[in-house]
């Protein structure tokens, strides 16, 4: 009885107490707020919007999964491209930001039928089905694609000054015959700053480079605005401003459009294997935890994968009905929980209200319009580079063979086509096609679904044979 006192931690379904609940939701807030509100900056989505529209999905996706998984919702990167890219279109020039934001929102929103049906077959049919359509080999080389097509914005950003527009609309600029490249020095430092706290700090503090890297950037920032006369900060909208303390987020309903399905749906296929990587690896966490404390309850949140998809894609249709983008649970999150010990769903329901809250708060939004563009684009060079190597990761994880001419050239046609598609035709992520214009990465990753199908009736029929000679033996 003495060890079970020494055990500190809280399972799924249990409470802490009142101040302790508030603070480690407050730390659940913290860890994913920076990457959330960067792809609002990055997208162009209202940044209020995507913080309520975090909280509310993180809601509704406990609600779905019967308040037994402990995983909180936020802004997916896998997304940024498909939906830069088709916020970026020359014939949508003409529309406001609203209009391009209501565009992309119905093809979230289709996303999340995706990860539903996903959801559904694994329930009826087990995970072994969905291993099958979408093996390593395909989710793999697809998230190494959708990070290193970001590569161009991330250096760009870098080097970006900038600073948003006047009351007329016109672009300013950072002044200086040096600004692109004092740019270029804050986005480094960004860089910099962000890896050796993520590698070198322990604790906490090690979960919170996101913030601390960016901070570091600001300082920089401001510095040379104090030594140099280089302003890089943001102009924050007079729209913004003229708020006063609290407002509500800039709510916006979908608008159908095909182009933004074609562009945007198929990417829901990537985080997939992501989402289902974060629920075996929670389930590590909450069975160790059970069996330290001897708890006589059973918690497998490994045989809830198909709950999992199916309150994943819930979220994504809930965060794109009001005007937020796509996104899946976060990996930041179960970071947090897993050095805390503090699996506690109320605590997760309790950030999802905070982050609500902290959407209608005025000032803070300013804050963050105001971060240089600079200090994301270093931020961005590691982001993007990590989903990169999370594909890496996947293959690795799942022992591929890098040997199998199969898996080789489903890769490699993945790879090329996603990656020659964006940089070539202009940079416009897109691929003419008997006068269409077909977003690059989607069509990597369906022909590398449909190589792959073709490719594997050789080993079914090989199988099948095996499996009926053994069964007449």
């Amino acid at each position: 009885m003495q060890d079970d006192k020494k055990i500190v931690g809280y399972l799924p379904d249990e409470r802490p107490p009142v101040w302790k609940l508030i603070l480690y939701a407050l730390q659940q807030v913290i860890v994913m707020f920076p990457a959330t509100v960067a792809v609002a900056i990055i997208t162009g989505f209202h940044i209020s919007t995507t913080i309520f529209a975090s909280g509310l999905a993180t809601l509704c996706f406990i609600l779905v999964t019967g308040r037994k998984i402990p995983l909180y919702y936020g802004s997916s990167f896998s997304y940024v491209t498909a939906i830069g890219s088709l916020m970026a279109l020359e014939e949508l020039s003409g529309y406001s930001l609203d209009d391009k934001i209501r565009m992309a929102q119905f093809g979230i929103v289709m996303s999340g039928f995706v990860s539903i049906i996903a959801g559904l077959i694994v329930k009826q049919f087990g995970k072994e089905s969905i291993e099958k359509v979408l093996p390593a080999h395909i989710t793999g080389p697809i998230a190494m694609v959708i990070g290193l097509t970001l590569a161009g914005t991330a250096i760009e950003d870098s080097q970006s000054i900038f600073r948003g527009v006047d009351e007329q609309g016109d672009a300013v600029l950072a002044a200086g015959n040096n600004a692109q490249s004092m740019a270029l020095v804050v986005g480094l430092i960004t860089l910099i700053a962000t890896i050796l706290f993520s590698v070198y700090l322990k604790g906490i503090w090690g979960q919170l480079p996101l913030i601390l890297g960016p901070m570091v950037g600001c300082l920089a920032a401001f510095i040379i605005y104090l030594t140099a006369d280089v302003n890089l900060f943001k102009i924050v909208p007079a729209a913004i401003q003229d708020n006063g303390l609290f407002a509500l987020p800039n709510i916006t309903f979908p608008k159908p459009n095909m182009r933004a399905v074609v562009a945007i749906m198929p990417i829901a296929l990537a985080t997939i294997p992501e989402s289902t990587a974060h629920i075996y690896q929670l389930d590590i966490y909450v069975k160790d935890l059970a069996r330290k404390k001897n708890s006589e309850k059973k918690y497998d949140l490994a045989s809830k994968l198909g709950l999992n998809l199916i309150g994943d894609g819930i979220g994504d249709i809930v965060a794109g009905a009001i005007g937020g983008p796509a996104g899946t649970n976060y990996g930041e999150n179960i970071s947090a929980m897993a050095i805390t010990r503090v699996f506690s769903v109320h605590v997760l329901v309790v950030a999802a209200l905070i982050s609500m809250i902290i959407a209608c708060f005025t000032p803070l939004i300013s804050i963050i319009y105001a971060i240089p563009a600079a200090v994301i684009g270093g931020l961005e060079i590691y982001l993007f580079g990590a989903i990169a190597a999370q594909g890496v990761a996947i293959m690795v994880e799942k022992k591929v063979d890098m040997f199998s001419a199969k898996n080789i050239a489903v890769m490699a046609c993945i790879m090329v086509i996603g990656l020659g598609g964006n940089y070539g035709f202009g940079g416009t992520g897109n691929i003419p096609f008997f006068g269409l214009d077909i977003p690059c990465v989607a069509t990597a990753a369906i022909f590398g679904i449909l190589l792959n199908l073709v490719l594997s009736i050789g080993d079914w029929v090989k199988k099948r044979k095996v499996q009926e000679t053994v069964e007449n033996a």
